[in-house]
């Protein structure tokens, strides 16, 4: 869906933009993002505590706001939870009183435990990544093939409203159907419409522990991968380049990168293999247990 962007002409006399939406089956609005605001000096406080955290995931506010000081910045645990709060970060480590129930949505266990992909479409995990532009800042939603470090499916967008969620989620669903979907604890993925996409596709749902990002390691992992290989090198302007330019990456990592753990192949090359389409959907077919479970991607 992502391509159809380019096929968008603001400028044609002959039809308009709204039509041009329709017709590509475009979200009007996400044509105009822009960056979320934010002042200056927060905005390189941002940029900063999302490289510390890529880094060191297990940071908090305390540490966060102690390293911003030794780094000859004035700033205060406050402002440091409200900016992480902002960014959808959260240390890795475990929260007190896990066990209380969450009584804002339905409870889903952690089904991943000791488990080892062992095909494509056996696990899919989604997450969100803060993502930084000159002057702003955005968002993307990634959905992972665990198996074969696929990506699926994505979106950016300027807000973490629910809509872009469901965006990548429906995406994700045309190209095939796991049989665990993995998620964090946010609000956009415990939303009764995110999981009545899911419950209606009779897929399990598996949701990670409160503040334990390292249930979905893979898509941690993919998060440093872009950041260092693209978004921290491109610095780019406006969500728009950021799409494009997030776009390309993806392409890359998903039919040119090749990865380790995947006996140096690339994750388009597993996804597919001996895996069989079917009109629109992917059927997935392989159930061979694979060897090696590596972490690395």
């Amino acid at each position: 869906m992502e391509a159809r962007w380019a096929f968008a002409d603001h400028n044609n006399p002959k039809i308009s933009l709204a039509w041009q939406c329709r017709l590509l089956e475009l979200n009007r609005s996400s044509y105009y993002l822009k960056p979320a605001k934010e002042s200056a000096y927060n905005l390189e406080l941002m940029h900063l505590i999302d490289k510390e955290y890529t880094d060191h995931p297990f940071y908090g506010t305390r540490r966060m706001a102690a390293k911003l000081c030794t780094l000859g910045y004035i700033v205060n645990r406050k402002r440091v939870s409200r900016l992480m709060q902002k960014m959808g970060l959260e240390a890795i480590y475990p929260k007190p009183n896990l066990s209380r129930p969450n009584v804002r949505h339905k409870k889903y266990p952690y089904l991943l435990k000791d488990v080892k992909a062992g095909f494509p479409g056996h696990v899919w995990s989604t997450d969100i990544t803060y993502i930084k532009l000159y002057g702003g800042f955005a968002y993307c939603i990634a959905v992972i093939d665990w198996y074969s470090r696929y990506i699926v499916s994505w979106r950016v967008s300027n807000t973490l409203d629910n809509s872009f969620c469901l965006e990548a989620l429906e995406d994700a669903l045309e190209k095939g159907k796991p049989e665990i979907f993995n998620t964090d604890q946010g609000v956009q993925f415990t939303s009764a419409a995110f999981l009545d996409v899911l419950e209606r596709a009779a897929i399990k749902i598996s949701m990670d522990g409160k503040g334990r990002a390292l249930d979905n390691i893979f898509v941690e992992r993919l998060w440093r991968s872009l950041k260092y290989e693209d978004i921290y090198l491109k610095d780019y302007p406006s969500v728009k380049e950021a799409r494009k330019g997030i776009g390309r990456y993806f392409d890359f990592y998903n039919n040119e990168r090749l990865h380790q753990s995947l006996g140096y192949r690339c994750p388009r090359e597993v996804f597919y293999t001996n895996s069989e389409s079917k009109g629109c959907s992917q059927t997935f077919i392989s159930r061979q247990p694979q060897a090696v479970f590596d972490l690395a991607l």
